[in-house]
């Protein structure tokens, strides 16, 4: 009979190994992001454009990621772009299209997981000024409201306008914010038609206060005005940093597609229950029905389908002629390397 002696040293070792052995695959595939303390720009992050983001960070999934995230609010997304350019932060929150306008400026920039899968921008015009709005055209002159100037709400509106004909100069654009701001600025009669996010128009349309022209705020809505599939909010990066800090990304990629799992089956008392009671605008039921209104605009899994940047660029081309379509290279302005992980773990 043979024996083996094991003294204490020698078990307590073999122990260790035995759960590093059995760990391994698992750190492994949840890799120790390379930067854990992370800032993300969002150009009003009150809007449902964004309530993904917001999702992540009320219930905790970027923490769950081994992420300390600080969350810098602007009054659009081009002001957050300019935050990420100017390097005071990391990542912007904010439109798919910001990264093909950055390539044709010469800087790399893409979108790894897709928030919005459709723009959920609505434009209308005020009765109280334009009493006897008939067509697009009579907003030659005109003062619009956008979120800010650069911003989505502005692409939106140049797109919806150089298709009557008018020209981003034919009419002036005033920044007037996404939240009470813009509430304001229509109602005292400082802008004649606006192109901005919910809640804002939901409630300005509910009391008769704007007339709504054009609408992406559904899947089929979106078809009308872009022609096809329009990628909106999501995340994205400097090309660089996504390179350096491929683990970070994931796990940013991963919080924001379990948000996304989350508001799959979430109802109104649960968006309730979990937004900052400043986002409801002091109404409730408003806001949960601007929340029906966008539902359908959220992404259900952080994909970005292949159909949808195409459609942007060639929105963008349409009224920007700085664009030159065949001339960006779509592939590099986003990935869906970080979302097809982050779906497959959550099942979303």
């Amino acid at each position: 009979m043979i024996t083996i002696g094991v003294n204490r040293r020698t078990f307590s070792s073999l122990a260790v190994l035995s759960v590093a052995a059995i760990s391994a695959p698992l750190l492994w595939a949840q890799p120790r992001p390379e930067k854990t303390k992370i800032s993300i720009a969002v150009g009003g992050k009150a809007a449902f454009y964004y309530l993904p983001l917001t999702i992540a960070e009320q219930l905790g999934y970027f923490q769950a990621e081994g992420l300390e995230v600080e969350i810098s609010d602007f009054a659009g997304g081009s002001r957050a772009l300019q935050a990420v350019v100017g390097g005071s932060a990391d990542v912007v929150s904010g439109a798919y299209e910001h990264t093909i306008n950055l390539q044709s400026k010469g800087q790399k920039f893409q979108a790894f997981v897709l928030q919005g899968r459709a723009p959920a921008i609505s434009m209308g015009v005020s009765p109280k000024t334009m009493p006897h709005y008939k067509t697009v055209a009579d907003l030659k002159g005109k003062k619009i409201g956008i979120s800010a100037p650069g911003s989505s709400t502005n692409m939106v509106a140049n797109l919806i306008l150089s298709r009557a004909g008018i020209q981003a100069g034919d009419v002036s654009f005033i920044g007037v914010g996404t939240a009470a701001s813009a509430l304001t600025a229509l109602r005292s009669g400082q802008i004649d038609a606006m192109s901005n996010v919910d809640p804002v128009m939901t409630m300005l349309e509910q009391k008769g206060e704007i007339r709504i022209i054009a609408d992406t705020r559904t899947l089929k809505g979106t078809v009308a005005v872009f022609g096809g599939a329009m990628p909106a909010g999501c995340l994205y990066a400097p090309l660089e940093f996504m390179q350096k800090n491929p683990n970070t990304v994931q796990a940013l990629t991963n919080a924001i597609v379990h948000s996304l799992k989350w508001l799959q089956t979430a109802g109104p008392s649960d968006i309730i229950k979990t937004v900052p009671e400043a986002y409801l605008l002091g109404d409730r039921a408003l806001y949960l029905a601007a929340f029906n209104k966008v539902r359908e605009a959220i992404s259900p899994d952080g994909l970005i389908p292949d159909e949808g940047p195409r459609t942007a660029v060639r929105a963008l081309a349409s009224f920007d002629t700085s664009i030159k379509a065949d001339k960006i290279e779509l592939a590099k302005t986003y990935t869906n390397e970080f979302a097809k992980k982050a779906k497959e773990r959550f099942k979303a």
